[in-house]
Order: C-alpha cells, then structure tokens, then sequence
C-alpha cells in the first residue's frame, strides 16, 4: 500500500492552488515570489483577504438562515 498518496480532497486542493498561480500570475504579472512588498504590505494583503473571506461567510450565513433550512449541514 501507498502511504503517501493524497487524498481526493488534497489533490482537488493542490490543483485549485495551481490553477489560482497561473491565473493569479496572468492577471497581475506578479507571483508570491516577487519582492516589491515589505513585511506591512504582506500583512495588509492577507488581512484584506481574510476581511473579504469574513464577508462571504456571513452571506452564506445570512442565505442559510433566509431559506428556513433547520437540515443539518454535513
């Protein structure tokens, strides 16, 4: 037995990461790799990321409720 193959979930995961660098890289010229940014900025650009992943959650917070649904999400 393989020890090391990934699960289904894990592989979905790594090829979305892909797919998001070369779009990413495409629509901004610019990878993780570049340089340009200090230490600040970094945090600014995660942080503005994680203020927009808040704001989608409580959409799909507020449409769950919105619909009635009492069915347990699994």
């Amino acid at each position: 037995m393989d020890n090391h193959k990934l699960d289904s979930i894990v592989t979905s995961v790594i090829k979305q990461f892909e797919e998001r660098s070369i779009k990413g890289k495409a629509k901004y010229g610019v990878d993780l790799d570049r340089t340009d940014l200090d230490l600040l900025e970094w945090i600014e650009h995660a942080k503005q990321e994680h203020m927009d992943a808040i704001l989608y959650l409580e959409k799909i917070k507020q449409e769950y409720i919105a619909s009635g649904s009492q069915e347990k999400i699994i």
